[in-house]
C-alpha cells in the first residue's frame, strides 16, 4: 500500500536533513547517499507532476535547512536591528534552494520518470545553483567527499562532472531489481572504495615559507574604536615574531581604514615584516565607489599590487534591487541599500617574483569553482583572505574551509588561507590540510608552501564540457519523449498517457 502523500513529505524532510551529517562539522560522507536515494525513491513513487515537485522540495528543504544553519549567525552580530530576520532567512533560503531540487524531480517526472533522467536533471540544477543569480553552490553534494578518495575526482571532472557520476551511481543502485540484488554488489564496492579516507603522504615543498596571521577579532568587536588598536597591534606583533617567512598574509578587512588613509600603519607593518611582502585585506575608495580589496605591501611599506573582490555577497556586500528595498524600508535591509561595495573587474594574479604567481580569492569567491577556472593563467598557488567571523563558531567556517580544499583539488594547486577567526590553513594540491590554526584562537602559523601539482584535466577544461554534455543529454531525452508521444498518437493511444 502506498504511503499517504503527507507521510512521504515528512520522510522527505527527515531524510533530506540526514544529509547534513555528510558535511562539517560531522563529515560522515556516506550520509550524502540518504537524501539522494530518497529523491530517487520519491520520484519512483510520484504518480503526478505535483507529487514529484513536492517530494523534491521536501528533500531539498530538509537538506538545506540543516546544512545552512550558520546562515543565522550574521544576523546576530547586530541582533537588535537584524536578529528578527535570522529564522526567516534560514527558512526562506532553504525553501529557495529546495526549489532547485524540486525542479529536478519535476522535470525528470515530465521526461518519463526514469532514474537516469533524474541523474541528468539533478546534476543540471546543481550546476544552475552555481551560476544563477550570481550562484550559491554551498554544500553541493560532492562537497561531502573532500576527506575521502572520491573527492580526488574533482581534479578530473570538477564539481559538476563528479556530481553527474555520483547521481549516476545512485540511479544505478536504485535501479537494481530486488530479485537480482547481486547485481548491485559491484556498485556498492565502488561506493565503498570511494569513501575510504585519504591517506597522509609526503608533499613536495616549494622551498618557501608563508606566515598566516589570525587575529581572532569577533565581528561585534571588529569595528569597535576601543578594540581596533588591540586587533591591529596583535597582527603587527605576529608579523614581527621570530622567523623568516617569505610571505606574510593577513585576513580579509584586516585593517579598519581605507587604503588612502593607512600609510602610517603600512610603514609600521613593513618594518615589522623585516623585508617580507605582506598581503592584507582592506577597503579602498576610488571613483566614488568602495571596494573590498587586498593590497601587497613592499619592504618600504608602499602598495605594490591591489586586487578588488569581484564576486560579491548579495545582501551582505551589495543590495540586489536596491531601489525596491529603499522604497519598502525593511529594517536593516533598507540601511544596507544606501551603500555596499562595487565589484572589481574579475580574477587577476599577484606576482611574488621567484615565489611565483598567486590567484587571490577574498572570502566568498572561494565557493565558486568558476572563479578559479577564470584566472588569466595558471598560478603557482591559491590565496584566500577571509573574515569567517560572520559565519559563527561551528559549521560555517568548517564548511567554508571544505570548499577551499575543493578548489585546491580541482586545480592541483596548494592553497594558503588566512581567516580572521579561523580556520587559517595551508592546503596541499590534494586538498589535505597540512597545517592550521584552530577556530576562534588568535595566533600565527609559519608553514612550508607546497609545490604545485600537475595541471589537472578540470583545470584545462572548466565547466564547459559538462554544460554541453548535460544540454545534449537533456535535449536527446526531450526529443525522444516527443517522438514517443507522436508515436502514441499515431497508434490511436492517448498522447502522453
Amino acid at each position: 500500500m502506498a504511503l499517504p502523500r503527507w507521510v512521504q513529505l515528512v520522510f522527505g524532510l527527515l531524510l533530506g536533513g540526514a544529509g547534513a551529517l555528510a558535511h562539517d562539522p560531522y563529515a560522515f560522507a556516506v550520509a550524502i547517499f540518504v537524501p539522494l536515494v530518497a529523491g530517487f525513491v520519491l520520484l519512483a513513487a510520484s504518480t503526478t507532476l505535483r507529487a514529484a515537485l513536492l517530494g523534491g522540495w521536501a528533500v531539498g528543504t530538509g537538506y538545506f535547512v540543516l546544512t545552512l544553519t550558520w546562515i543565522t549567525e550574521p544576523f546576530q552580530v547586530d541582533a537588535a536591528t537584524t536578529g528578527w530576520m535570522a529564522p526567516f532567512a534560514l527558512v526562506l533560503l532553504a525553501l529557495l534552494l529546495g526549489s532547485f531540487w524540486a525542479c529536478a524531480l519535476a522535470v525528470a517526472h515530465w521526461l518519463g520518470g526514469r532514474p537516469w533522467m533524474l541523474a541528468l536533471t539533478w546534476t543540471g540544477v546543481e550546476m544552475l545553483r552555481a551560476y544563477l543569480f550570481t550562484g550559491f553552490p554551498w554544500t553541493t553534494p560532492v562537497q561531502a567527499f573532500v576527506n575521502v578518495w572520491a573527492g580526488q575526482g574533482l581534479a578530473w571532472l570538477g564539481p559538476h562532472g563528479l556530481t553527474l557520476v555520483l547521481m549516476g551511481l545512485v540511479a544505478a543502485l536504485v535501479s537494481v531489481p530486488r530479485d537480482k540484488a547481486i547485481r548491485g554488489v559491484p556498485l556498492f564496492v565502488i561506493a565503498a572504495l570511494g569513501l575510504v579516507p585519504m591517506a597522509d603522504r609526503p608533499v613536495s615543498d616549494s622551498g618557501y615559507t608563508v606566515r598566516l596571521v589570525q587575529p581572532n577579532a569577533p565581528q561585534d568587536e571588529k569595528w569597535d574604536p576601543e578594540k581596533i588598536p588591540v586587533f591591529v597591534n596583535r597582527q603587527i606583533d605576529y608579523t614581527a615574531a621570530d622567523g623568516t617567512p617569505d610571505l606574510i598574509i593577513w585576513p580579509e578587512t584586516a585593517l579598519p581604514y581605507l587604503v588612502e588613509n593607512a600609510q602610517v600603519v603600512f610603514d609600521v607593518i613593513a618594518q615589522a615584516a623585516r623585508g617580507a611582502p605582506v598581503v592584507l585585506g582592506i577597503q579602498r575608495r576610488a571613483g566614488g565607489e568602495y571596494y573590498n580589496s587586498l593590497v601587497v605591501l613592499g619592504p618600504d611599506g608602499q602598495v605594490t599590487q591591489t586586487y578588488d573582490k569581484h564576486h560579491l555577497v548579495p545582501f551582505g556586500e551589495y543590495m540586489p534591487a536596491e531601489w525596491l528595498f529603499r522604497r519598502i524600508s525593511i529594517g536593516g535591509l533598507a540601511a544596507r541599500a544606501q551603500g555596499g561595495y562595487a565589484a572589481g573587474p574579475g580574477p587577476q594574479l599577484l606576482d611574488f617574483g621567484e615565489m611565483g604567481m598567486a590567484l587571490p580569492l577574498i572570502c566568498y569567491e572561494a565557493v565558486f569553482a568558476q572563479n578559479v577556472s577564470g584566472a588569466p593563467e595558471r598560478p603557482g598557488f591559491l590565496m584566500q583572505l577571509t573574515n569567517d567571523a560572520w559565519f559563527g563558531a561551528r559549521s560555517g567556517p568548517q564548511q567554508h574551509l571544505a570548499q577551499a580544499r575543493m578548489r585546491a583539488i580541482e586545480q592541483g594547486l596548494p592553497m594558503v588561507r588566512a581567516a580572521n577567526t579561523g580556520i587559517s590553513a595551508v592546503i596541499d594540491p590534494k586538498g589535505r590540510v597540512l597545517a592550521s590554526l584552530e577556530l576562534n584562537t588568535a595566533g600565527y602559523l609559519d608553514a612550508a608552501l607546497p609545490a604545485p601539482g600537475v595541471v589537472t584535466l578540470y583545470g584545462r577544461t572548466g565547466d564547459a564540457p559538462w554544460a554541453i554534455a548535460l544540454l545534449l543529454g537533456l535535449g536527446f531525452v526531450v526529443l525522444r519523449r516527443g517522438a514517443l508521444r507522436r508515436g502514441a498518437g499515431i497508434d490511436g493511444n492517448t498522447p502522453g498517457a
